[in-house]
């Protein structure tokens, strides 16, 4: 017991002092936080020269938003001037009045709530104790430690971890997902299905994008079985993702056509197919996909949105396609790619165009631009 209260003091010291550290550094992290921001407006000073150059942006404006940028700069500054001298004058009577207050409450208010609430008598719960508890009464996360426990000391048990790897691809862990799946192959043998998975969960590893080591998985789940429906799809989304529209869209047909009418990926293969023919995704579309699961509401998202993007590569005239396109990413979160998108349709209509000043202002709208601000 008289240790327990020793270590207890002990951490009760160290809890005190991590309260005091943020004060004392404030000054400093406050500094830093300017540079970034210095820093930050420097980079789009660079940044607005070789739109400038590459003539992505006109004359024009580009004074102007150099002329603001400046402006933020001399801001940024004098309110760095500004906070310094305030917080200077106050920053020592403070900091050691709050210090003190921090090092008398936290282990008044903790040692007087664990003498109420506490029970330092209770025998110690070690995790092996804890893995070895009620399954039905452990969270996810407990359950999956067990399983990698058990892995660890069964590295040959299969069927382990080919329960685990679906878990891990649900929780986006994918790189652990795929890991998980070469090991079900090497141990339980190939299958169309493990192979399938594998390169579902390469995909996601990948954001989205179908890679070659994903192709060459789903191509081993077709040898095993031509009718996976889960390889087919990614099949005609990398044909559709290398701009291969026509091929893309006659493999989702097919699909939507030989599939059962229970199949969740034959409404998967005839969204992704129709999208080829329209102008992408609409909001319409989205909001009916709500009644998928999560991973495949975001396969089918993704395999339309890959073949919007691939025809606007060869047909980038048409402005609501561009529109739709840079709604679609914002939906998935790839902002990086939204903005490489409105790059490549300003280039197509121009900067100064009456397009590309609209395509300009809907961004900006979504929250994106063509300085990646």
């Amino acid at each position: 017991m008289l240790l327990f209260w020793v270590l207890a003091a002990l951490m009760t010291f160290a809890a005190a002092l991590a309260v005091m550290l943020p004060f004392l550094r404030r000054r400093e992290e406050a500094t830093a936080g300017s540079a970034h921001d210095l820093a930050v407006y420097r980079d789009q000073l660079a940044e607005l020269e070789q739109e400038l150059a590459r003539g992505l942006i006109s004359r024009p404006d580009a004074q102007q938003a150099r002329a603001e940028i400046g402006r933020r700069i001399l801001r940024l500054q004098e309110e760095e001037k500004a906070a310094g001298q305030s917080v200077q004058a106050r920053r020592a009577g403070t900091v050691r009045a709050i210090a003190a207050a921090a090092v008398l409450a936290v282990p008044a208010v903790s040692w007087g709530l664990y003498a109420f609430l506490g029970s330092p008598g209770l025998p110690a719960l070690p995790l092996a104790a804890r893995l070895n508890a009620d399954p039905a009464q452990a969270p996810l996360e407990e359950l999956i430690a067990r399983a990698e426990a058990h892995l660890a000391d069964n590295p040959q048990d299969a069927r382990g971890w080919e329960v685990l790897a679906p878990v891990y691809a649900r929780l986006g862990r994918f790189g652990d997902a795929a890991a998980a799946y070469r090991r079900t192959i090497a141990l339980a043998g190939p299958s169309a299905a493990r192979h399938a998975a594998l390169g579902e969960a390469l995909v996601g590893e990948a954001s989205g994008i179908v890679t070659a080591d994903a192709e060459a998985a789903f191509a081993e789940a077709l040898g095993l079985d031509a009718d996976n429906p889960r390889a087919r799809f990614f099949i005609a989304m990398a044909r559709a993702q290398e701009g291969k529209t026509e091929e893309a869209r006659a493999l989702w047909q097919q699909m939507a056509a030989e599939l059962p009418p229970d199949s969740p990926w034959r409404e998967m293969a005839g969204q992704a197919a129709a999208s080829l023919s329209a102008a992408g995704p609409s909001e319409a579309d989205i909001a009916a996909a709500q009644d998928m699961s999560p991973e495949a509401r975001r396969e089918m998202i993704e395999g339309m949105v890959a073949g919007l993007d691939a025809r606007l590569r060869e047909e980038p005239g048409d402005a609501e396609a561009w529109r739709r396109l840079l709604r679609s990413y914002v939906v998935l979160d790839r902002r990086e790619e939204a903005r490489a998108a409105l790059q490549r349709a300003l280039a197509a209509f121009g900067a100064d165009s009456r397009e590309g000043q609209a395509l300009a202002e809907f961004a900006r709208e979504l929250g994106i631009d063509d300085e990646g601000r």
